[in-house]
């Protein structure tokens, strides 16, 4: 959404947010990408002669990152500017990828890097005098400005960049919307073909998915525990309608330390040989995997964590919680808790049962957001369904899938 300085941006995302009635959306503002001033400029600044309006104010390469992450489904972390200091603070905002992502500023059609990345384009078109009005209120009131030095700012440098760089870039719009949020035709257009553009996006990937195992065999990425007279022994007890509980408790925590400890076996060793008390060299074999974490996915799959913590010495484990609208029948995100550098470790993710895997496919959606290689993420069930198991597979063909039986 591009327009000039209080056209009423903010009020027509807002009014689309509402309108589209979906629960995943990210609003980014262009104002949260002005670049770190040096002393001059900051003296400037505070005399409201720095051209806060000019394509050189904002520090385009970090918003095409920003975007381009975003579109990507990644996590990101956008800076927070505080208008008062006219500087950045220390903190930042972390925002994910979602179903829409809003992105509205005054430049936003300026750059044209930035252009070819959004995929709809919405000019706000709002009368100069309204315009003023509005951004005398709001930076005297919001921002702790003085009325004399707004208005030095407008007359200097808002009105001659809205004139330059802000009005010709009305070209490069799909849809110029009069008035603001006060126009609801051209805010129900807008909404009307977003709400088209997710269903053919989304339906597609999820029918795919639905079929992905019809007439397939087995992926190759999916290990199963051997069918030894142990685990046999071991599911009888289980599956036994008559097993007290606290038997069932205590033989699925066996079978889960040994579908842990098969998942272990299969990350990369090599020789490694050691001296015995008695001075004699063996040679054996080290795990090449330095840093493992294990992740549970809430809630079944935190019965699994007191498994990993066995085989696996001080691990960290992190959790997601991730539970079915129950309107939408899509999994969506609730809760989130993990290392801040789980990028560099090798993942078990862990769930006590694959059913459909569609909470298994955004956790491990969620695990790619925080830049875990796709390969290094390993899931970890005690039962899958096959169709589970092919959606995983189809979806993210370097996860690989452990599980004791199907």
């Amino acid at each position: 959404i591009c327009g000039a300085s209080a056209s009423g941006k903010t009020t027509v995302a807002a009014k689309i947010i509402e309108s589209l009635n979906i629960p995943w959306v990210t609003i980014v503002s262009m104002d949260s990408f002005y670049k770190v001033l040096n002393e001059k400029q900051h003296h400037l600044a505070t005399r409201n002669e720095y051209n806060f309006d000019h394509p050189d104010a904002f520090d385009i390469e970090l918003l095409i990152s920003v975007l381009q992450r975003l579109k990507e489904g990644k996590k990101v972390e956008v800076p927070i500017y505080n208008y008062v200091t006219h500087s950045r603070e220390n903190r930042t905002k972390t925002m994910y990828g979602a179903n829409v992502i809003i992105f509205e500023g005054i430049l936003a059609f300026y750059n044209m890097d930035v252009v070819k990345l959004l995929d709809m384009k919405v000019f706000v078109d709002t009368d100069a005098d309204i315009r003023l009005a509005r951004r005398l209120r709001r930076d005297i009131v919001q921002r702790g400005r003085d009325l004399e030095g707004v208005l030095k700012q407008y007359m200097t440098h808002v009105k001659p960049a809205y004139q330059s760089y802000i009005a010709p870039s009305m070209a490069h719009a799909d849809i110029i919307v009069p008035r603001g949020g006060e126009n609801k035709v051209a805010i129900s257009l807008i909404v009307q073909h977003v709400h088209k553009q997710l269903q053919l996006r989304g339906f597609k990937v999820r029918e795919k998915l639905a079929i992905a195992h019809i007439g397939q065999p087995v992926p190759d990425s999916l290990f199963v525990l051997k069918d030894t007279p142990q685990v046999q022994g071991l599911h009888t007890f289980i599956r036994n309608k008559d097993t007290p509980r606290d038997e069932f408790i205590f033989y699925s925590k066996r079978l889960m330390r040994l579908v842990i400890e098969f998942a272990l076996s299969l990350l990369p060793y090599s020789e490694h040989a050691v001296d015995t008390p008695q001075g004699f060299s063996y040679t054996g074999r080290k795990c090449n995997v330095e840093k493992i974490c294990g992740v549970s996915i809430l809630r079944a799959g935190e019965t699994m964590e007191q498994a990993v913590c066995d085989v696996c010495k001080d691990i960290r484990i992190g959790k997601i919680l991730i539970q079915t609208n129950q309107q939408t029948d899509e999994p969506e995100l609730y809760y989130l808790r993990l290392p801040k550098d789980i990028k560099d470790y090798r993942v078990i993710l862990m769930d006590a049962t694959v059913a459909t895997g569609a909470a298994a496919i955004m956790a491990i959606r969620v695990l790619l957001d925080h830049d875990v290689p796709e390969e290094n993420i390993s899931l970890v069930s005690l039962l899958m369904a096959e169709i589970g198991v092919h959606s995983i597979a189809y979806a993210f063909p370097k996860v690989s899938g452990r599980h004791s039986i199907g």
